[in-house]
């Protein structure tokens, strides 16, 4: 069996000054690579929606033909919350600022944990290009081949979670005066992630409340230890540990 030792907190964070991570000027300005991404990410979600709706109406033989995709974009949101939590889970505990893909999200959101209001000063584009890529190379395609509005709907609504999770994420870091009125009352609602549902993450070893679409899992997860029994499994099996065993040895 792997030897259980404590590791530095948040070491895989440590390429970057605090200054440098929280004061950067082009979070503020997007290139314009990150613009067209970020556009394209949101025509591809629209055509989407469109055709989803046009598919539904030529074939509407009642109220059934409309509830299913209803359903299936319901679904896909739920499970998109589920999505993003995993997603969250893997990235604040494996990896290094050096893995190859993920090196920068890993090093981001690690930074993430030191600086959380800096979250609040990026532009949007700046914020979602990533997920927006994702996003087009994936869904596009199905706006082209795909003929079951069911479908459409599910992919649409699950991927787009990842494509506008981390706009959530940073609107349950702001502050209720700074945000438009909708935002509150979807939060309010809990329809989108609520401020203090994630504030409960922001604690060392930040090993709980992962999911940042509405947070709906998060009891779930957190109650039956869901995450901390896949911790267990990889590190019996593949000696890795978790960061949040280091943090919470390093308190």
């Amino acid at each position: 069996m792997a030897e259980f030792k404590p590791r530095q907190k948040n070491s895989a964070s440590k390429t970057i000054s605090p200054k440098h991570f929280y004061d950067e000027e082009s979070w503020k300005t997007p290139t314009s690579i990150q613009r067209a991404w970020f556009a394209s990410g949101c025509t591809t979600l629209l055509i989407s929606v469109a055709k989803s709706l046009i598919m539904i109406s030529s074939r509407s033989t009642g109220l059934r033909s409309w509830i299913d995709p209803v359903v299936a974009a319901i679904v896909g949101y739920v499970l998109g919350d589920l999505g993003t939590g995993i997603y969250h889970w893997a990235i604040d505990n494996y990896g290094t600022a050096r893995t190859p893909v993920f090196g920068s999200q890993i090093e981001g959101f690690l930074r993430h944990h030191d600086h959380p209001s800096a979250i609040t000063k990026r532009h949007i584009a700046t914020n979602l290009y990533v997920g927006a890529a994702g996003f087009t190379i994936a869904v596009f395609p199905m706006n082209i081949f795909c003929t079951n509005p069911n479908l459409l709907a599910f992919a649409a609504a699950f991927l787009g979670c990842g494509m506008f999770c981390q706009q959530l994420h940073a609107w349950s870091h702001t502050t209720k005066g700074k945000l438009p009125r909708l935002v509150v009352a979807l939060q309010d609602s809990r329809v989108i992630l609520p401020r203090a549902e994630h504030a409960a993450h922001h604690h060392p070893p930040f090993d709980s409340h992962y999911c940042i679409v509405s947070g709906v899992w998060n009891r779930f997860l957190d109650k039956y230890k869901i995450f901390w029994a896949m911790e267990m499994i990889f590190f019996f099996i593949f000696g890795v540990r978790p960061r949040s065993w280091s943090d919470f040895n390093s308190k």
